[in-house]
């Protein structure tokens, strides 16, 4: 490997794939750390997009990554890319045919003592956005930003420190989940879990309990799934000191419920794959639940209409940030870099309010926001007040087209108790009991003229909500 060539990392959440990223990041190789939970498909894009000379596996991803590389080398990519399997499968001496294993490599190698020449302009890694629009976009970061975001939300927001044990429900392959769990920790010698499975509420739970971090990281989504857990813990068992969100906007019931219990504050915020982690956030003794509090130290905000112009407090913009830890670009995608990447300022997609307070407030992303009887409707504005009920676990709300005109409709998944008391009463009631809670909390506008109950919401790895796939689903009544 030389230095600047692509490695394509498609591990688990386990002690190999810190050694890996550090290794590559000391000689100077970029890795690119992906979404274990992508197809086949999807890594023989990435592969041939990132012309990647290495390819480094979980055992347990082998049989898709392998599918990858065939599916690659029949489209005349990768046939220079190495394998290697981080692990022997079934404790077998070896790898599959034409692999290597990392563990063996490791045990032969002479540690490399100067590290390869960098600066902090170089580039570090990349990660590859969502995909939920379009194919993913290699964002590329340099060395410098792992440092700024450790020096503007680690320490100046979280207070991170030695003694701290901190986990991430959110993975590695996740921008915010490489800070919470790699960079943040390693910065200040604080202990990190790792863990590789899924991140269930069963499965976090025995995670808080026996290694009793301080420091939790989460999503919206996990936190709301967490409350409605027979199972969940007291709050003498944890050792929770602070908890951070991001992904979503958390609803503020599910952050107040939350706080009650556990007596740890949720500290929501946002960030991007393009900024590497959180500009903007809710800070230790400063929590407004239902905001996204304010800008992160070292970064800028500014709201802007569709001319550019900044907006004044209380009305609705498009959200720009600028900051030390802004991507270079997007791989080889010169349109989306020029239209996300304008100079110092970077444009996330996002629309949001700022309070008098100087809080910050969620709408939603731009190409979600509906035009409801000619006025604006955020659908993250309804679905908040929506999970307030005390039926609805989760709910996503979307536009639909109704004879010409948009209408909008909503979601809901409902809570376990709530779900035998609909079936026995009727659907009907229910939806007729939400509408009416939205309709005295918002502007008559608002309200979902159609609710749809499901048993859950699509969602991306991150937690993050796909809308386009429940337009994609959404069948008109009869």
């Amino acid at each position: 490997m030389h230095t600047e060539e692509r490695i394509l990392l498609v591990m688990l959440d386990t002690i190999e794939l810190p050694v890996v990223f550090l290794g590559a990041l000391h000689a100077g190789v970029v890795p690119v750390v992906v979404n274990t939970l992508l197809t086949a498909a999807d890594y023989a894009y990435m592969l041939a997009h990132s012309r990647a000379r290495l390819v480094i596996v979980s055992g347990a991803l082998l049989p898709v990554v392998s599918t990858a590389l065939a599916q690659a080398h029949s489209e005349g990519n990768g046939e220079d890319c190495a394998l290697v399997v981080s692990q022997p499968l079934d404790g077998a001496p070896g790898g599959p045919r034409g692999a290597l294993v990392l563990h063996e490599l490791i045990e032969r190698a002479q540690p490399a003592a100067q590290a390869a020449r960098t600066s902090g302009d170089d580039i570090a890694l990349w990660l590859y956005s969502s995909g939920s629009t379009g194919k993913p976009k290699g964002t590329v970061h340099t060395h410098a930003n792992l440092y700024w975001t450790v020096e503007t939300y680690a320490k100046s927001v979280l207070g991170i420190r030695e003694s701290d044990v901190v986990f991430s429900a959110a993975k590695l392959f996740f921008a915010y989940g490489l800070g919470n769990a790699l960079s943040f920790p390693l910065s200040v010698g604080a202990t990190t879990v790792l863990m590789a499975e899924r991140p269930t509420a069963s499965a976090v739970f025995a995670r808080l309990v026996k290694h009793r971090p301080t420091i939790f990281y989460g999503v919206p989504t996990l936190y709301a799934s967490m409350m409605a857990s027979p199972s969940l813990p007291t709050r003498a068992e944890l050792a929770l000191r602070i908890c951070a969100s991001a992904g979503e906007a958390l609803p503020r019931e599910t952050g107040e419920r939350f706080s009650r219990h556990f007596g740890s504050d949720i500290l929501d915020g946002i960030g991007s794959t393009e900024m590497l982690h959180i500009f903007l956030s809710n800070r230790p003794g400063e929590v407004e639940y239902g905001t996204t509090g304010r800008p992160v130290p070292g970064y800028e905000i500014e709201l802007r209409d569709e001319s550019g112009r900044p907006v004044p407090d209380g009305e609705m913009g498009d959200l720009y940030i600028r900051g030390p830890s802004a991507a270079l670009m997007y791989w080889s995608n010169r349109e989306k870099s020029r239209a996300t990447f304008l100079g110092e300022w970077v444009k996330s997609g996002d629309k949001y309010r700022r309070l008098p307070s100087g809080c910050y407030v969620y709408a939603g992303r731009s190409d979600d926001m509906l035009k409801v009887s000619g006025q604006y409707v955020s659908p993250i504005e309804v679905e908040m007040v929506l999970v307030q009920h005390d039926a609805v676990l989760e709910a996503a709300v979307i536009g639909v087209d109704q004879d010409g005109l948009v209408k909008t409709c909503a979601f809901v998944v409902l809570k376990q108790e709530a779900q035998a008391l609909a079936t026995q009463d009727g659907h009907a009631a229910l939806v007729d009991t939400l509408k009416a809670f939205v309709k005295a909390r918002l502007a008559p506008h608002k309200y979902p003229r159609e609710i749809v109950f499901v048993d859950d919401l699509p969602k991306t790895a991150t937690g993050k909500i796909q809308r386009f796939r429940l337009r994609e689903q959404y069948r008109p009544r009869a």
